[in-house]
């Protein structure tokens, strides 16, 4: 893990995101404290402490630039990706890491308290049934549906002029027809994850 610092700072500077020494420090800190529930808990299906950085950090942060607005709802969390790492960059938005599964609910919950993530909220709930007061700026998802469904599960909770991100391997050709077909706007957008193989996109769908 002594490298862990290492990897960060090098996948941020291909990246080009510049965060100060005490944001990647909190960053290193969640990562370490995943670890240490994941052996107990199954948390997250990546064990091996080598590829944590590229593929739990670096990978939520690739969308850090296409971030929108002061309300975000993380949907489908799991262990807080890309929330929490998106939530220590982005002090000044809210977070709304929203999962249906109680055991990673309650990761993130102890993971917002140890890393005093004042702008950031776990909530266990499915999103079908969630009715916040307010609607979210930017809807994400890293690994929750295929495109369709995120898009009519999550519709109800997008604000007027707001974007659903979702994170993607290859680009699924047949689900952006399907919801350009439901009237929504799609731009792909390649992303570049250091120490990740294979193709990663994010997908912008906006009314």
């Amino acid at each position: 893990m002594r490298q862990w610092s290492g990897q960060l700072a090098g996948g941020l500077d291909v990246m080009g995101i510049a965060l100060d020494a005490a944001r990647q420090r909190r960053l290193l800190d969640y990562l370490a404290l995943l670890l240490k529930w994941n052996r107990a808990f199954n948390l997250t299906a990546i064990r091996d402490p080598a590829g944590m950085v590229s593929r739990q950090l670096l990978d939520s942060l690739s969308i850090l630039p296409l971030m929108r607005g002061a309300r975000v709802l993380d949907v489908g969390t799991g262990p807080g990706l890309p929330g929490i790492p998106l939530a220590i960059c982005l002090p000044d938005s809210h977070f709304t890491l929203l999962d249906s599964n109680g055991k990673k609910c309650r990761f993130v919950r102890q993971a917002i308290v140890e890393l005093a993530l004042d702008n950031a909220e776990a909530v266990q709930e499915r999103v079908e049934g969630y009715r916040p007061a307010r609607r979210f700026d930017t809807i994400t998802s890293r690994a929750f549906a295929a495109l369709p469904v995120m898009q009519r599960v999550t519709e109800h909770l997008l604000a007027d002029g707001g974007c659903l991100l979702a994170m993607k391997g290859t680009l699924p050709l047949e689900e952006i027809t399907q919801v350009e077909r439901a009237g929504f706007r799609v731009e792909a957008r390649p992303l570049r994850v250091p120490g990740c193989d294979g193709e990663r996109h994010a997908l912008l769908l906006t009314r």
